[in-house]
């Protein structure tokens, strides 16, 4: 058997987090699947030394990296029109952002190995039958046919090697502190990664600065809706509902409205609008849905403004980015946080490789400054999700290391390892798929079809 170590995009959390310099707004979206009866109709745009090891990589759909700009739920998964350029360009970019992160991830555990002298056989980046492939150096680079991350695989136990199985450069006879090295490389080159992509954004096209303004936002009403109806028209801004004052930006405001009007299905709603410079009040009578909730048939969003700040000098840069970046990290680890203590409620968040990459085209047409936070967010996901202790994962080979250093440089028996190890992967590799499947079944185009 060939030793791996390997990245897996099996699950992942779609989050949406707060940038500790900037809060974005959430801007409106126009590509999500129809949002369902019972809402008001309004939306935000949103590796084993011994065995192989497969790390699934996780992301949280709840906390974005645009801060508040995009909040995704469990529908917003896109339906994508693949005749539309601009569709298939952002798909074809999302896409890319993932394959460079897996790449970085793999080259990481490569280049530790690599520059300790240690034999490396394989390189690939995909799961299964081989789609290309070249060798070099006595090492194969294959691209394979299943989108599920990649791996770095090790001869130590290939029968096909003709390496002898004593040799001191062989992964399983290096001393504890090299193997390490070997194992957490790829964290540490998702993380440098991460940094250096916010760095790029700082100094390339800034950071977004969020200014909130009282009220909420109605960027859209839907033809013959309530709101059409009774004379809500886009660009209003909400300031009461009820009687009842609105805060500043943030989704509070647009929770607030939305649970006025699920309320008051066929009863009077009063809303006090900003047009322009007159303020006004708007009677409305929602709508009933089937479910006997009320509607009126608009898009809200927070009212906030946004610009891009960049920094005076290369001290600010890197102060800026350090902000950024420490913020981001905070927001995952809170993120992995909640999902351990709520899996019940955030199991359904978990996400596969389709999702993320239909979340990420959505960023790419939203605005394609949100690729780097996108991207940025993605590794740190990758990096933060491995160092976990459990098989499959970076961090449960580390454990094993660890162990093994505990019991004073004595391995635990080669199939127990093996055992553990393969039971993980086989966990990681059915969750993938199954992931696979349900999430390109939730894209819209599918669902339409079906």
């Amino acid at each position: 058997m060939v030793i791996s170590l390997s990245s897996s995009l099996s699950f992942i959390n779609l989050t949406n987090s707060k940038s500790p310099i900037s809060e974005f707004p959430s801007k409106p979206k126009t590509h999500l699947p129809k949002p369902p009866s019972s809402t008001v109709c309004c939306s935000f745009s949103s590796s084993d030394l011994g065995s192989q090891c497969k790390e699934p990589f996780f992301f949280q759909k709840g906390r974005y990296p645009h801060g508040r700009r995009f909040k995704f739920t469990s529908c917003a998964i896109p339906g994508f029109d693949y005749g539309n350029f601009e569709s298939a360009q952002s798909v074809l970019e999302a896409a890319a952002v993932l394959t460079a992160i897996i790449v970085v991830h793999e080259s990481g555990h490569f280049l530790a190995a690599y520059l300790q002298g240690i034999h490396v056989s394989k390189f690939a980046v995909g799961f299964g039958p081989i789609l290309a492939k070249f060798n070099a150096n006595n090492v194969e680079y294959s691209l394979r046919a299943f989108p599920l991350g990649g791996f770095v695989g090790f001869p130590d136990n290939d029968p096909d090697s003709d390496i002898p199985v004593d040799d001191k450069n062989l992964l399983k006879n290096r001393p504890i502190l090299d193997r390490a090295i070997v194992v957490s490389a790829g964290v540490v080159a998702n993380i440098i990664f991460a940094y250096l992509i916010i760095f790029t954004q700082v100094l390339s096209v800034g950071l977004p600065v969020q200014e909130a303004y009282p009220g909420v936002l109605v960027p859209e009403v839907r033809p013959f809706s309530a709101a059409s109806r009774d004379g809500l028209l886009p660009g209003d801004v909400i300031l009461e509902v009820n009687g009842i004052e609105l805060p500043k930006g943030g989704p509070n405001g647009v929770s607030e409205i939305v649970d006025v009007i699920k309320q008051n299905a066929k009863r009077n709603v009063v809303l006090k609008v900003e047009r322009g410079q007159q303020d006004f009040e708007i009677r409305i009578i929602p709508d009933e849905n089937y479910d006997g909730t009320g509607k009126i048939g608009v898009q809200l969003s927070p009212n906030v403004k946004f610009t891009k700040v960049k920094p005076k000098s290369i001290p600010d840069a890197f102060n800026y980015t350090g902000r950024e970046f420490w913020g981001l990290s905070s927001n995952v680890l809170d993120s992995l946080k909640q999902t351990f203590l709520n899996f019940s409620q955030t199991a359904g968040k978990v996400a596969g490789p389709v999702a993320i990459i239909a979340v990420g085209a959505e960023v790419a047409r939203s605005n394609v400054d949100g690729l780097y936070q996108f991207a940025a967010l993605l590794n740190l996901n990758l990096a933060i999700i491995n160092l976990l202790p459990l098989p499959a994962l970076d961090g449960g080979t580390l454990a094993f290391i660890l162990i093994e250093a505990a019991r004073g440089g004595r391995k635990l028996p080669l199939e127990v390892e093996q055992g553990i190890m393969s039971s993980g992967i086989t966990v990681v590799i059915f969750v993938g798929l199954f992931l696979i499947v349900r999430d390109t079944l939730n894209l819209d185009f599918i669902k339409d079809m079906l």
